[in-house]
């Protein structure tokens, strides 16, 4: 009986072990909310940044919010609470980058965030998946990964509809409409749900956020 303890001591101490180290070895996926929209800011926390978060975790991987500020981002009903400030960031730490649009405005919009546009920069440098839809693909865009990239967006950014603005920083760039686009390890959507609110085309955050579980755990 004594012998029988004893190993079901061992058996258990190995599976503790186990689990630690595999706690341990859990990637980190980091999630940059766009700041300074507050156009259906519940709609985007619920319906895209909750979606984000829930299925990159049930893929197994642990999620991180970074902002400029570290604050939270609240709406009426919902309130997303960052981990980190963007200054605190390092990229070496993270699997791959996802930004969700936030239901971004029209050029120019809010300023974007040199921080974000380096971070950006060095992810893709270094081979990691970056996932962006809505209006975030303006941050690709900034940071200059786009070029000779296809991409998705809503509308054609060199060739808008009025009275939207031409946005020249998509100058070199190969727009492609706007549904599901990956060209590498660039993964970008014209949908989210707040273009599915005001136009009727299908919010596609799900497709997004599985193509990107998809590439990063191509790159494991």
């Amino acid at each position: 009986m004594e012998r029988l303890s004893f190993i079901v001591a061992i058996l258990l101490s190995i599976v503790m072990i186990s689990a630690i180290a595999e706690a341990q070895n859990v990637s980190q996926v980091l999630l940059i909310p766009r700041e300074g929209v507050s156009s259906n800011l519940d709609l985007m926390l619920s319906k895209q940044v909750a979606v984000m978060t829930e299925l990159l975790q049930k893929a197994g991987f642990k999620v991180v919010v970074a902002t400029v500020d570290g604050q939270p981002i609240e709406g009426v009903i919902y309130k997303l609470k960052p981990d980190l400030k963007l200054s605190e960031v390092k990229v070496d730490d993270y699997a791959g980058v996802i930004i969700p649009c936030m239901a971004t405005g029209l050029f120019p919009g809010p300023p974007i965030s040199p921080i974000v546009v380096s971070i950006v920069k060095q992810a893709v440098a270094e081979g990691k998946p970056v996932a962006a839809p809505g209006g975030s693909p303006h941050i690709l865009a900034e940071a200059g990964v786009l070029k000779g990239k296809r991409y998705a967006f809503m509308d054609d950014p060199l060739n808008p509809s009025p009275p939207n603005q031409k946005v020249p920083t998509f100058e070199g760039a190969i727009y492609s409409g706007s549904g599901l686009v990956q060209d590498g390890n660039i993964i970008t959507s014209g949908r989210c749900p707040n273009i599915e609110a005001r136009t009727g085309l299908p919010d596609n955050t799900p497709e997004l956020t599985q193509a990107f579980i998809a590439e990063l755990r191509r790159e494991k």
